[in-house]
């Protein structure tokens, strides 16, 4: 009898079923016209990183290096399966402690499309020789706007492999889900200058069976040394309006998933720009805040100090002194 498993839970596939040789693994959905999903696996190391790109299995590569992971494809939503993932136990390699189970909607963002308008997904276990289903987890309750989501990991305990039900989302899509796991998607950067410092890419999707090429010119809109900005996300600036930005995967779920301004101070994984230090310019404060430049202090210095001469006027019996020429000049771009 199947094991119906909730979010986090888990169950031995080798106590179930002993002697357990090849599982099933099939993801399925009811989705409206126009939604395109596709379900992916990833054969993880102990860092929980994939052991190399060709280790994420996927529409645009059916197969892990051992051969224990198989991509089936479209199912035909055979048993409500819409795609099916073999994966033989035995075949797997020795350094794999996990392979992660994921579906995504392709090409997500432009279309506008969300886990909010799927129903009925879900991820179940069956022994491919027997054809008996060993666990089942139901995820479409806790779906909502997420456009990619982590289903469920086969993992290793000792001896046995077990299976996690997991039910994570991600908003940044496929790429997000690369991000977490260590894969590079990318389309190759094209030939940088020689003197040009190196520039390590963010995930993006690759598109079904095109051949990769060319690249995209937009980076990070947070950090250009993270990569491509391959994803678009409305951002709420700490003073100023909403606008759309690119930002790369990792920036952009952050944004997504943090109360608005969207706005947090330096952290580790989001390396800032150094601000360029003027002689005489004053500097911020530590923590953050606005900073005055140098045209703006000058101002504000002379206003000052016409201010004191006018009151000293007012208060004198001498003849006022007269200000031929009260003009400043600066090349720093300061502001209040």
């Amino acid at each position: 009898m199947s094991v119906a498993l909730t979010r986090g839970a888990n169950v031995s596939l080798s106590r179930l079923a002993p002697g357990l040789r090849t599982v099933r693994v099939g993801l399925g959905w009811q989705a409206g016209g126009g939604l395109d999903l596709d379900a992916s696996a990833l054969l993880c190391g102990p860092g929980g990183k994939v052991l190399s790109d060709q280790h994420f299995v996927f529409f645009n590569n059916l197969r892990s290096p051992d051969g224990a992971v198989r991509h089936a494809g479209a199912s035909g939503a055979v048993g409500g399966d819409q795609e099916r993932i073999e994966v033989g136990l035995a075949e797997v390699s020795a350094g794999v402690e996990k392979i992660v189970f994921a579906v995504a909607i392709y090409d997500a963002v432009p279309r506008r499309q969300t886990f909010g308008q799927v129903r009925g997904a879900f991820i179940r276990v069956a022994d491919e020789d027997s054809g008996t289903e060993l666990a089942r987890y139901d995820v479409a309750a806790e779906a909502g706007s997420e456009t990619a989501m982590v289903f469920g990991e086969l993992y290793r305990n000792g001896a046995e492999w077990k299976f996690r039900a997991i039910g994570q989302g991600y908003a940044s899509g496929l790429a997000g889900i690369a991000t977490d796991f260590g894969v590079d998607v990318l389309q190759p950067a094209a030939p940088a200058p020689a003197s040009a410092a190196a520039v390590s890419a963010a995930p993006a999707v690759i598109p079904k069976n095109q051949p990769v090429t060319g690249s995209s010119p937009v980076t990070c809109f947070f950090d250009p040394s993270h990569g491509q900005g391959s994803t678009a996300v409305l951002w709420q600036p700490q003073w100023g309006v909403p606008r759309q930005i690119e930002a790369c995967a990792a920036c952009a779920q952050r944004v997504q998933t943090t109360v608005p301004p969207f706005y947090t101070p330096p952290q580790a994984g989001y390396p800032q720009q150094a601000q360029p230090q003027v002689p005489g310019q004053a500097q911020p404060a530590e923590g953050g805040g606005r900073r005055f430049g140098t045209g703006a202090m000058i101002g504000a210095g002379a206003a000052g100090l016409v201010g004191g001469m006018l009151i000293n006027e007012a208060l004198s019996d001498d003849a006022p002194e007269v200000v031929v020429n009260n003009y400043y000049e600066s090349d720093d771009d300061g502001f209040f």
